[in-house]
């Protein structure tokens, strides 16, 4: 009677445990299914060309947003359906609901790694600076602006610059933090900061446009890493992340991505020569 009773007790455990291991995948498949009933996916972007635009018709574009938009359009829902962010509230808005995926340039840290489940990468950079023309403080580090004590520069609110700012030793009260490109440019020709940073290919679409001979960009910045980003799911839709991951693979495979990404400036080699699982390992 023992033997018989823990046999019935080791079947009951073990049909709780697939029960409970598989209630996770069904909730996961779920969700790609609710985004293919209302016929789009809600994406946050920083409205940061080139990795992310809205034209003034509204109209969403830019690498991360293009290459998600095909994607989601494979895996059976039609369209993207953008929202503008900072940086720093992305992620909470991500578990929060309010988004269903972050397609941002949002690059790939331990830490971030912890919080959201990633897409293979996407999109890589390194980081610059936007200075006066002939970099009257001589930066070439975010150290560099750390020692100057009068010093400021700008940098998106809770993006990779600020906090590579922070690290680098420049006091809070000299990290300023900018809304968007435009306002990080105007800042600058002001003089209300002595330096504006940004991924390189961000910064220098922002110079292209602007057209102003009295500036210059500094880039790379020394002794800050290269990085690359992907699309960023809250935990708990892994399975819609890896039907992501599954379409992105054929999209690298088949040159597509390349055709994609490569006329805004970003290098497909790059992205596909890594992985989400070294990015998230790397140390910072």
């Amino acid at each position: 009677m023992k033997l018989k009773h823990l046999m019935m007790m080791t079947a009951a455990a073990s049909a709780l445990m697939a029960l409970s291991t598989a209630a996770p995948a069904f909730a996961d498949d779920a969700k790609l299914e609710e985004l293919k009933a209302q016929g789009f996916a809600r994406i946050a972007i920083a409205n940061e060309p080139p990795f992310t635009a809205v034209g003034a018709d509204g109209k969403v574009s830019g690498a991360a947003p293009d290459v998600a938009r095909e994607v989601f359009k494979r895996l059976g829902v039609p369209d993207v359906v953008a929202s503008i962010s900072e940086y720093g509230a992305m992620i909470p808005g991500l578990q929060a609901g309010r988004h269903d995926a972050v397609t941002a340039g949002l690059f790939m840290k331990p830490e971030r790694c912890a919080t959201v489940a990633y897409s293979e990468p996407v999109l890589c950079d390194a980081e610059a600076m936007l200075v006066k023309k002939g970099n009257p403080k001589g930066f070439k580090s975010y150290a560099d602006v750390a020692k100057d004590q009068s010093a400021t520069i700008g940098a998106p609110g809770g993006g990779t610059e600020e906090k590579l700012a922070l690290e680098a030793g420049v006091p809070r009260e000299r990290v300023i933090v900018v809304p968007d490109g435009q306002s990080g440019l105007k800042m600058l020709q002001d003089g209300r900061i002595d330096a504006y940073s940004l991924p390189v290919l961000s910064i220098n679409d922002l110079v292209k446009k602007a057209n102003d001979p009295n500036l210059e960009v500094i880039a790379p910045v020394q002794g800050a890493p290269v990085y690359c980003d992907g699309a960023a799911f809250k935990k708990g839709d892994e399975a819609l992340r890896d039907a992501f991951d599954v379409e992105l693979a054929k999209l690298k495979e088949s040159g597509e991505f390349a055709k994609i990404i490569e006329p805004y400036g970003f290098s497909a080699a790059a992205a596909m020569s890594t992985s989400r699982e070294k990015l998230c390992a790397a140390a910072q």
